[in-house]
């Protein structure tokens, strides 16, 4: 392995008191292996800067899927996901889906002794015809809508936002969404039938494990695809259950692919996506494009 010349530990100075214990610990892991440098960051500029000012250190980022996004986004957007070199990653987020499938421990201190002592490997980025990148899932329907009703409801209902957007999602979906979802420029959607849910993985998992793409691999440069079409009040149930156990996917009415083109287009009206548990405004269209082994990551 390439000779490591000390750290550079970006975090979000957001994180506060709540997460200051295993700031510290990780940190102190790290420095057993070299000089240790902590940037707490404020906004996207101080995370831009911290990004850029490795000057031949390894940067271990700190966070949750949203803060290794926001990182990766700024990199793809300056042109510097390879130029930065390896990326250790401390989990330190609520569900932690990309460091799940990479097979990162959860606990921060042993995740930074594999920033530390692990080897890099080139991972994938799906990138959208607005440049927005996705590092680990993007989905319409559902997922996405109730996602969006439950930020609205934060505010006021605290932890019962989700469950309450996803039970106003479900309903207002109706009988679900008129979407046609085409990987390589094969239509998976059947036609007529409404979408309940569709679904694009670099990584598997949502929600801190919830396994919407069991068999997505990040380091294949391909993207996996789940569409569900189990619109009716049992199936939607059902899918909801197979979905927690991850053999959703053997119903006949999910379809399965993987790709490097994917695109999703609502016949009717229009849809929200969530791109690593960032939800877009409404749109009527999207385009994806796979880009393999473009930035790299530190793994067991």
């Amino acid at each position: 392995m390439p000779r490591v010349n000390g750290y550079l530990a970006i975090v979000n100075a957001a994180a506060g008191s709540a997460r200051a214990d295993a700031v510290e610990a990780v940190v102190g892991e790290l420095g057993r292996a070299g000089d240790v440098e902590l940037r707490r960051t404020g906004d996207l500029h101080d995370l831009r800067n911290a990004l850029l000012s490795a000057d031949g250190r390894r940067l271990v980022l700190l966070g949750g899927d949203g803060s290794l996004h926001a990182a990766l986004q700024l990199l793809w957007d300056a042109g510097r996901t390879r130029d930065v070199g390896p990326l250790g990653v401390v989990p330190l987020g609520t569900g932690n889906d990309l460091a799940r499938s990479l097979r990162l421990p959860l606990d921060p201190v042993a995740a930074a002794r594999v920033a530390a002592t692990g080897r890099p490997r080139g991972l994938e980025l799906l990138v959208d015809s607005h440049q927005r990148i996705t590092v680990n899932t993007v989905h319409a329907g559902i997922g996405a809508s109730a996602t969006a009703k439950a930020q609205r409801l934060k505010k006021g209902l605290g932890v019962a936002a989700y469950p309450v957007g996803a039970a106003w999602a479900g309903i207002s979906a109706g009988r679900g969404f008129a979407l046609r979802v085409e990987v390589d420029g094969k239509v998976l959607t059947p036609p007529g039938r409404p979408v309940l849910m569709a679904g694009i993985g670099i990584g598997g998992t949502i929600g801190g494990g919830t396994p919407l793409v069991p068999g997505a691999d990040p380091h294949d440069g391909l993207a996996d695809v789940v569409v569900s079409t189990s619109t009716g009040p049992l199936a939607r149930l059902g899918f909801a259950a197979g979905l927690r156990r991850g053999v959703h996917v053997e119903r006949q009415d999910v379809v399965t692919a993987t790709g490097k083109v994917v695109e999703i287009r609502a016949e009717d009206g229009t849809f929200r996506l969530n791109s690593d548990g960032e939800v877009t405004d409404p749109q009527t269209s999207e385009r994806w494009e796979m880009h393999a082994d473009v930035w790299q990551v530190v793994c067991p």
